[in-house]
């Protein structure tokens, strides 16, 4: 009989410990919102930011042409929920353009940014690309502030950044980063690739006596993430800059006006219009999804316009300059 007791009192517990073990598990599997959880799905956004300057114009003379410039810096960045930079991919363009003492705008080849023509910068220097690479990896992990304190009195970098290998001016570069941060609202996977491409056109008008010349620069940006060589994000923007002058080659810019991009002075386009950062987002979302070859197939055939499905998008402004700094990602 005490056997009995003892079996029955034994199997009794067991039971008990099994539901309790079970409560548990049920427990545990309530809690898929846990940090850990949390943490493993979280997401982080995509923004890029455009800075000017070295914008300036002189007057020709007999011996020396005059010119225009206006200095282009493209930041694309992906930040994560704390405001901590987590990539960063940065480049330069250098516009400057002259006339001459004549009145004559003078064409140039070709317009190419730092990454591009900067191969070297002397010897025992690294190169721009490899020291811009630098101050990119130095600045992974800091917030905007932490970036913005890098910067020096003579605008080069801290010792940590000259330590990185990066011994050039980096202010345009934190500039560039600065509106990158603030714009960064689109998410897109942690291990997005970042990407930026600018692309210049050139339009060229001779001065008159009735009419004064123009040497102008449309600098048209593109700053993307890429995922399998696929677009997941895009931004585009484009600055136009017009350096007039008259037929002794006297400069007419005026610099105390201030310089911006079409996304920023552009908050209209005229009733019943989409905004111009409107029209370009829609361009962006079109590119989602593409490869940068592929996104030349959203302009039309004989046309600086886009293809009808684009423009049913929300997209009528040209869009031959997108595509083209596009097309070089």
């Amino acid at each position: 009989m005490k056997k009995i007791l003892s079996v029955a009192l034994c199997a009794l517990m067991l039971v008990s410990m099994l539901a309790l073990v079970g409560c548990g598990n049920d427990k545990k599997d309530d809690k898929t919102d846990k940090p850990a959880d949390d943490n493993a799905s979280a997401t982080v956004k995509f923004g890029a930011g455009t800075y000017l300057s070295n914008i300036a114009a002189t007057d020709a003379t007999e011996d020396q042409a005059g010119q225009g410039s206006v200095d282009v810096t493209v930041a694309a960045v992906i930040v994560d929920a704390d405001g901590k930079i987590v990539a960063c991919d940065l480049d330069t363009m250098q516009n400057a353009v002259t006339y001459t003492f004549e009145g004559k705008a003078v064409a140039k080849n070709e317009f190419k940014t730092k990454r591009e023509f900067y191969p070297s910068m002397g010897e025992n220097v690294k190169a721009w690309h490899e020291q811009a690479d630098a101050f990119e990896t130095v600045i992974v992990g800091k917030t905007i502030a932490q970036v913005k304190a890098l910067v020096l009195e003579d605008n080069k970098g801290s010792k940590e950044v000259a330590d990185a290998g990066c011994t050039i001016k980096i202010n345009e570069f934190v500039g560039a980063i600065e509106k990158a941060v603030a714009n960064a609202k689109t998410e897109v996977a942690a291990d997005a690739s970042l990407k930026v491409a600018i692309a210049t056109v050139q339009t060229c008008t001779d001065a008159t006596e009735d009419q004064p010349g123009s040497n102008k620069v449309t600098v048209n940006i593109c700053a993307a993430a890429q995922k399998d060589g696929k677009f997941v994000a895009a931004s585009s923007d484009c600055v136009e800059v017009s350096f007039g002058f008259d037929v002794a080659g006297k400069s007419s810019f005026d610099a105390t006006k201030p310089v911006q991009t079409k996304r920023e002075f552009y908050p209209s386009m005229g009733e019943n219009t989409k905004t111009w950062s409107e029209q370009a987002d829609a361009f962006d979302a079109a590119c989602v999804g593409k490869t940068g070859a592929e996104i030349a197939g959203l302009q039309a055939e004989d046309s600086t316009y886009g293809v009808d499905s684009l423009k049913s998008a929300g997209c009528t402004i040209k869009v031959d300059g997108f595509v083209a700094a596009a097309s070089k990602i």
